[in-house]
């Protein structure tokens, strides 16, 4: 399996992820409901996108943002096939913001910067219901 890294850039899965935030991903990983994946854009395939894979349906993966306001996600879309979805995202590795200068705003931030991105079931649930 293969590791690398990926930017997030919208707001599309705030509060998960903001823009800015990085992410330890895996290649090749096998995808279970909840995860949040990367995936080229069903129609624009130069462009990765960051979602929750909600659940697998005929077709693919349904994905959604977790930001219910954002769009571009399978409501748009529809499903994902399955050879789109290039990775699993593990860790979300948070940026120190500039104004962060501070001792405790700096241990503020190494406590919370890295954090294991689980799969989310109780959000793939609630996801699904839109």
């Amino acid at each position: 399996m293969r590791y690398g890294v990926a930017e997030v850039s919208g707001p599309s899965m705030a509060p998960t992820l903001v823009d800015g935030d990085r992410l330890l991903v895996s290649y090749g990983a096998r995808v279970r409901p909840g995860q949040v994946v990367v995936l080229r854009h069903p129609f624009q395939q130069d462009l990765l996108v960051v979602k929750r894979a909600v659940e697998r349906r005929p077709g693919g993966w349904w994905v959604l943002g977790d930001n219910a306001f954002a769009g571009g996600d399978s409501t748009d879309y529809g499903t994902v096939p399955e050879e789109l979805v290039l990775a699993v995202a593990r860790v979300r590795l948070r940026p120190r913001s500039a104004g962060q200068r501070s001792a405790a705003a700096r241990v503020s931030w190494a406590l919370s910067s890295v954090r294991p991105l689980l799969p989310d079931v109780s959000a793939s649930r609630r996801l699904r219901a839109r």
